[in-house]
């Protein structure tokens, strides 16, 4: 598995939420298909998985969003490698997560 989430971004709509599970898994969200504006994670905690979380993006921040996810079952390790390797790229966490989502975050050097 690469380390870095590179899957085809997905336009965030009703019919791409509807064709999803109820797995757990990572998300990224961008606005314009290019640039990662989150990376979430989808644990036990999540109703209904993937498609409720990405349901519920939709419904708080509307169309003309980009997604792409992977399902994984360490959500939380995946996130946080997701994270460490957003902030070796970026030198900052994705604008759109939680300056608390950065605490504890180690480090990591991808090639």
């Amino acid at each position: 598995m690469a380390v870095r989430l590179d899957k085809p971004w997905r336009r965030l709509d009703s019919a791409a939420v509807a064709a999803l599970s109820g797995q757990l898994g990572v998300y990224q969200l961008s606005d314009d298909a290019a640039t990662v504006r989150a990376i979430v994670r989808v644990d036990a905690r999540s109703l209904f998985g993937l498609r409720g979380e990405l349901g519920r993006e939709l419904e708080e921040r509307g169309e003309g969003l980009f997604f792409r996810l992977e399902v994984n079952h360490q959500p939380r390790t995946r996130w946080l490698e997701l994270m460490m390797v957003h902030r070796a790229d970026h030198g900052r966490l994705p604008s759109w997560n939680p300056p608390e989502d950065g605490v504890g975050l180690g480090r990591l050097s991808p090639a």
